[in-house]
């Protein structure tokens, strides 16, 4: 009996581990095939630089980089190398907003005005008495954008050193007409993700970065992820706008004295953090599998609206865009726009992957293909070889 038990388990250990070798051997050779596969996109879309990671059902991880960190200096992209995500950081807000509703420190259906109503500005935002927290979250509000009025990006530009408070960038879009009721319509801002951390700090009594390094990236490791608040970034490579942009009026971002030409503080719960490519794959698995905040919660914040600007078959739930695709299935993530860099984020629950694309470009008029089209092409690349 002892005997065939010893038998017993050294027939599973080897079945184990000529399974790992398989996976390992499997995982090896899509590593290749997808490093030859970005290295043509990266050409074919006219890309500066390109960063691709994807995470596997069993959290282990693949990343490949393509073309130049830095076009001028000849120097090449590497895999730890750091991007800004844009909008991708409405993600991390999101996910902190959800750990608070769960602790009680609010609710979605409570009124914006039970927190900020006390301002003497509230009154001058559009919709201001009928927005709810959940409209912040969902960009149904009717709050408008400030972060694109030339205003703005004007004042930005001539006052790079300048340290922006929320209700300064508030103020870009008080007193105007909101283009529909609160609840009514879907219009994306950034504008709703200040808001939305005005309340969430007034709540927590704590800073937003300071709940992002406490409820984020410490507990979950995200060790490459750091907040964008300062000109001067670790590790952030330059990044190319194109010459007529409205942020700055050149190409380079980065000035040689390693100062962004703008102050990318300014953007704080809009987005707000940078971080490598492998960082974010790692944090979309974690987030849509979820592991960041009560379980029972992610069908709330992946029950979304009609989102058409952004694509046919596309809803935008709480700080998710919400993809469906004929082939792949639905997929659970976020895009991001950053002067001088682009990044797309997306889960598939019908691999149980996440794809991560980073480029550290924003200039649309030299692009030949979108970032979204590098991940898709990626997701078609893992779906030809785990077919089996």
């Amino acid at each position: 009996m002892a005997n065939n038990r010893i038998k017993s388990g050294i027939v599973t250990a080897l079945i184990c581990l000529l399974w790992s070798l398989h996976t390992f051997a499997q995982q090896a050779a899509f590593k290749q095939n997808l490093q030859a596969r970005v290295d043509s996109l990266c050409a074919a879309g006219h890309f500066p630089g390109l960063s691709v990671a994807v995470v596997f059902p069993d959290d282990k991880m693949v990343a490949v980089a393509s073309g130049m960190a830095d076009s001028v200096k000849h120097q090449p992209m590497k895999t730890d190398d750091r991007m800004m995500e844009g909008s991708v950081g409405k993600t991390y807000v999101s996910a902190i907003a959800m750990q608070l509703i769960k602790e009680g420190k609010f609710s979605l259906d409570d009124k914006v005005s039970k927190y900020l109503g006390h301002y003497s500005w509230f009154n001058r935002l559009p919709n201001a008495a009928d927005i709810t927290i959940k409209m912040l979250m969902q960009h149904t509000s009717g709050i408008m954008r400030y972060e694109f009025k030339p205003a703005f990006t004007n004042d930005l530009t001539a006052n790079p050193a300048k340290i922006w408070k929320p209700e300064e960038l508030l103020a870009y879009v008080f007193d105007e007409k909101a283009p529909f009721k609160a609840g009514q319509g879907w219009d994306y801002a950034d504008t709703n993700y200040i808001v939305l951390a005005m309340i969430m700090e007034q709540v927590s009594g704590k800073a937003y970065y300071d709940m992002l390094r406490d409820r984020i990236l410490k507990p979950f490791h995200l060790t490459e992820t750091l907040p964008s608040d300062k000109r001067k970034l670790k590790g952030l490579i330059q990044g190319y706008a194109g010459k007529n942009n409205d942020f700055g009026h050149q190409s380079e971002v980065i000035a040689p004295n390693g100062e962004f030409i703008i102050n990318p503080q300014f953007e704080w719960t809009g987005g707000g953090v940078y971080a490598t490519t492998a960082d974010l794959a790692k944090w979309g698995k974690m987030l849509y599998e979820g592991r960041v905040f009560d379980p029972a919660m992610l069908p709330i914040m992946e029950d979304g609206v009609p989102a058409r600007m952004l694509g046919r078959n596309t809803n935008y739930g709480l700080g998710v865009i919400i993809r469906q695709s004929p082939d792949f299935g639905v997929s659970y993530g976020h895009s991001g726009f950053f002067p001088g860099y682009m990044t797309e984020m997306c889960y598939f629950p019908k691999y149980k992957i996440c794809i991560a694309v980073q480029t550290n470009s924003s200039d649309y008029a030299s692009f030949k293909m979108q970032p979204l089209r590098v991940l898709n092409e990626v997701v078609k690349l893992y779906a030809a070889t785990y077919k089996d």
